[in-house]
């Protein structure tokens, strides 16, 4: 049974070959064969200009922004695939980018990341109706769960659509704070997996909402969701989206075992 955690954030470090060293070790002793190396592309000044509809929405989001983002230039990370490709390591290291869906910026998208060299593009949702959905359960308070859930699944559908990513992010994570909608969601799933299929893109079976909100996230994908996918020969990456070294692996073996018995 191969062993793949393909979500894992080096942001809390420097771009060295020995904070790389650290993910490698924890994965070693995770059983894992393969990570995937990743940063959020807010960290880098290239992407700030699609941030502006949501830190105008939100002024919790406008703080957490203005902290956190276009710290970077994206070269320097591309600089850090480079020098770790030169090496060799004993599990099989991946290069990507986690990049934050806004239909209105796919062409930008697309000028940022092409010829850079990833081997990986992961698109994911964020932000829906500019609404900063994953950030804090209190957000939520007086928020539409109904109208996100759609506009959640449409966005997502014309993810997969863009022609820009290798895969999908989370698929499901805007059900992190125990927020559901009150009608099924059969149908967007299908609608989802279809795209997904007909896109050659894979489906992110992540852990993180669960190591986040074990009293309110299911681990990983809703099962109706995973069959779904699986009826599509929708591939199936398990990740953990681990931002330390700490989390590498997390849940990884579980989730391998559960996708492949469905």
């Amino acid at each position: 049974m191969t062993m793949i955690d393909g979500h894992i954030h080096i942001e809390r470090g420097e771009y060295t070959l020995e904070w790389i060293d650290e993910f490698v070790k924890k994965a070693v002793e995770m059983q894992v064969d393969e990570i995937g190396l990743l940063e959020h592309c807010y960290r880098f000044e290239e992407f700030v200009p699609m941030y502006g509809s949501v830190c105008a929405y939100s002024d919790y989001v406008d703080v957490w922004f203005k902290r956190k983002a276009g710290k970077l230039k994206i070269e320097k990370l591309v600089e850090l695939m480079e020098k770790v490709r030169g090496r060799e390591y004993p599990v099989k290291i991946k290069f990507g980018l986690e990049i934050c869906y806004f239909k209105e910026f796919e062409d930008f998208i697309y000028n940022q990341v092409k010829d850079k060299g990833f081997d990986f593009l992961l698109g994911s949702m964020h932000f829906v109706d500019d609404f900063a959905f994953d950030h804090t359960a209190e957000l939520w308070e007086g928020e539409d769960v109904d109208k996100h859930y759609r506009s959640y699944f449409k966005d997502s559908v014309d993810l997969a659509k863009s022609g820009i990513f290798s895969g999908i992010g989370h698929p499901d994570t805007i059900k992190l704070f125990g927020h559901h909608p009150s009608f099924p969601l059969t149908e967007y799933y299908e609608d989802l997996a279809k795209a997904l299929a007909s896109a050659n893109m894979y489906a992110d079976e992540n852990s993180g909402a669960y190591r986040r909100c074990p009293d309110t996230a299911g681990l990983g994908m809703d099962e109706e969701l995973l069959r779904i996918l699986k009826k599509h020969n929708v591939r199936i990456v398990t990740s953990s989206d681990a931002h330390t070294p700490e989390d590498v692996g997390y849940k990884i073996r579980e989730m391998t075992e559960l996708v492949s018995k469905l």
